[in-house]
């Protein structure tokens, strides 16, 4: 009996887990699914053509800069209006431990290759490198290929995944542009490519996301 009674404890409880698992479709079907923002990676970034950028300043300074400008202003930089939700909450922890041992020496190129050189499997190892602990859902992490001054642009790789597990749920390659946005210093100028993508996914990506993921 007592073995009985502990086999129906385990079955509601791996039903209950199944009920509350958070997937992929739900994120775009479900607008209580909650998404948890992680911020922007920018480990393996390279800063193309910019040959008087100060590299250290850019990983002991600017990264964190960039990353807190973003939820600093959320009217601005709209993540909940872009994917749908009526907030979106974040903990830049994750990413600030992880660009703070960026190789300085390696950020700066003039290669123009270099903007087009991850694949898939590349974002799928930075997002298995990172330690979420306890903490589980489905998390954004906006993993950064690279920022070239010569394009006046960034390539971004929008990703969702599990963070319990660190699988990639989804990941896209984005180009956001400095246009318009563009502000003075570092920090300014290339959060702007940022609000370029988060506006094209709140008008066009999110759409196509759902049509593709949602059924």
């Amino acid at each position: 009996m007592k073995h009985r009674i502990n086999a129906l404890i385990i079955a509601l409880l791996l039903c209950l887990n199944g009920a509350f698992a958070q997937t992929l479709k739900d994120v775009f079907t479900n607008s209580e699914t909650p998404v948890f923002y992680l911020g922007i990676d920018f480990t393996q970034t390279k800063l193309i053509d910019d040959a008087t950028a100060n590299e250290m300043d850019i990983r002991d300074r600017q990264y964190d800069a960039i990353n807190d400008v973003i939820v600093a202003e959320p009217k601005k930089y709209d993540l909940a209006g872009a994917f749908h939700k009526s907030e979106v909450d974040h903990d830049l922890g994750y990413v600030a431990k992880k660009n703070e041992k960026a190789n300085a020496e390696a950020i700066k190129s003039t290669n123009t290759s270099d903007f087009h050189r991850f694949k898939e499997d590349d974002v799928a190892q930075i997002v298995s490198s990172y330690d979420f602990g306890d903490k589980g859902g489905i998390g954004l992490l906006f993993v950064t290929e690279a920022l070239s001054k010569s394009k006046k642009a960034a390539a971004v790789w929008v990703t969702l995944l599990d963070m319990k597990t660190k699988k990639v749920l989804m990941t896209e390659r984005m180009e956001g542009s400095v246009g318009r946005f563009g502000g003075f210093g570092f920090r300014n100028y290339w959060a702007s490519p940022f609000k370029d993508i988060i506006d094209a996914i709140e008008k066009k990506k999110y759409s196509e996301w759902k049509s593709k993921y949602g059924n």
